[in-house]
């Protein structure tokens, strides 16, 4: 199928519903809500008729990208179910995507996990917000974007791609962005918002300079427990924040940052500016791109491990 007949066949599933609810993944980060909002008033906008929400946890520190709704479960009998920026299924926040007549996957992670038809998954794209832009751009004038819609993608493309500094950003990438920026909103507004963070957040990121430990090769590593993370009352707010910042260090190659969870398994964050470590994280139950991946660590012996294969791959990288 081209990407014209996917991008056709989705358009065909919208018009077909009268109810559409879309998903994203736990733990967002601005790509997964600027994507998810940006279509839900793109569809509200293009069918005033229809009956759209945008589901998941509510994070305070994210409201200025709009509010989730409250579903109910009789909602999802007859819906088309919309899952953005979720390589796998076990990370869709809430668990009642799979309870509608139809599930759709747009995503631009690698493709390791196959659910929805149609799906739509382009892991060269810079972010899934990019993608929903190709949508409406691909289907309009049956598609309207509004500057709200323009506002919220503008915002995913610039989380998702680090303020266009990753590789993922393309030509395309920077076609789009110039695209959104013909609407009406600031997007100096925008990426200003996006480089805030919160006194907590600063004191942590001040930790983690602190205590980041770079191997020879390379790599580098911070272990974030609960006895470390408790004294920045951190509340709701995400870590994700402080992950790119050992990449801004000269000497660092690759670092990983283990984030305990509730049940005391550590989530760790994988970079990369140059080594691939997808591999790795597939390895420990994770996944995700070359140079951007997570996975668990179920243990201390777990996490030595992982340290150990990341300095291995990052000794290489010097060796070539």
């Amino acid at each position: 199928m081209t990407l014209k007949e996917t991008q056709t066949e989705i358009l065909n599933a919208i018009k077909k519903h009268q109810t559409i609810i879309i998903h994203r993944h736990q733990r967002p980060d601005p790509d997964a809500i600027g994507s998810q909002m940006g279509l839900a008033e793109i569809l509200k906008a293009s069918f005033p008729d229809k009956k759209i929400y945008a589901v998941g946890k509510q994070y305070p520190g994210f409201d200025w990208l709009g509010k989730t709704d409250t579903v109910e479960d009789e909602a999802y009998k007859d819906a088309l179910v919309m899952v953005l920026d979720t390589a796998n299924q076990p990370r869709i926040d809430d668990d009642r995507y799979s309870k509608g007549d139809q599930l759709i996957k747009i995503d631009h992670h690698p493709n390791d996990d196959q659910f929805g038809d149609p799906m739509w998954v382009s892991p060269e794209a810079s972010s899934t917000s990019e993608l929903i832009f190709d949508l409406y751009a691909a289907m309009k004038p049956e598609l309207v974007c509004t500057a709200e819609a323009a506002r919220v993608l503008y915002a995913g493309i610039v989380g998702d791609t680090g303020r266009f500094m990753y590789p993922a950003t393309s030509t395309h990438t920077m076609k789009v962005a110039g695209e959104l920026m013909q609407f009406d909103f600031s997007a100096s507004d925008v990426n200003q918002k996006e480089d805030e963070i919160s006194i907590p957040l600063a004191r942590l990121s001040a930790y983690v300079y602190e205590n980041l430990t770079i191997l020879p090769s390379g790599a580098a590593y911070i272990k974030l427990s609960d006895e470390v993370l408790e004294p920045f009352k951190l509340g709701d707010e995400s870590t994700s924040s402080v992950v790119p910042l050992p990449g801004r260090l000269k000497e660092v190659s690759a670092w990983a940052i283990f984030v305990e969870s509730k049940d005391h398994t550590f989530r760790i964050r994988l970079r990369s500016k140059g080594p691939a470590i997808n591999e790795l994280a597939k390895q420990h139950g994770g996944g995700g791109h070359a140079l951007a991946s997570g996975a668990v660590a179920h243990d201390d012996d777990e996490i030595k491990q992982v340290i150990k294969e990341l300095d291995t791959l990052c000794s290489k990288q010097q060796g070539e």
